[in-house]
């Protein structure tokens, strides 16, 4: 058998309830198509980037899976009918990852670099020095402004 991540949409105005009940039936046609599913992630209730069907926000769910194919088709099939369901993707792994997703890591903030200047890849504007391709400033006449003269 394949092995596949299934992530999918569910409306903004359903209970985590009724997301959980859309998971349960899922996994029950799975099983009864000779598949079985692993983990199984609750993203939450997230933003949209765009507008879907007048909806702003979307329950998103992980679900690994371990099925033949048309345990799949039959899965996204019935998700097309669905009206609760958004958006679906189902895409095929070599192998399933350990642990949590990447949607699921806390991130911790002093991991990112901070925009200030303390980057260790690049120092902050006042430790460059002068320029020398430009001289001395203060020894060149100023040319006056053509809107000024």
């Amino acid at each position: 058998m394949a092995l596949y991540e299934h992530v999918f949409l569910a409306r903004q105005d359903i209970s985590a309830q009724q997301v959980d009940a859309l998971v349960e039936q899922y996994k029950g046609v799975l099983e009864a198509n000779g598949g079985k599913v692993g983990r199984v992630e609750n993203w939450g209730l997230k933003s949209l980037t765009y507008r879907i069907n007048k909806n702003r926000k979307a329950h998103y769910v992980l679900m690994d899976i371990d099925a033949p194919a048309p345990a799949v088709h039959e899965i996204e099939r019935q998700m097309r009918i669905n009206e609760d369901i958004l958006r679906y993707m189902t895409i095929a792994v070599e192998k399933h990852e350990d642990g949590p997703s990447a949607m699921m890591q806390k991130r911790d903030r002093d991991d990112r670099p901070r925009r200030d200047g303390d980057r260790p890849d690049r120092g902050g504007f006042g430790d460059r020095g002068p320029r020398p391709d430009r001289g001395d400033r203060e020894d060149r006449p100023r040319r006056p402004r053509e809107d000024r003269a």
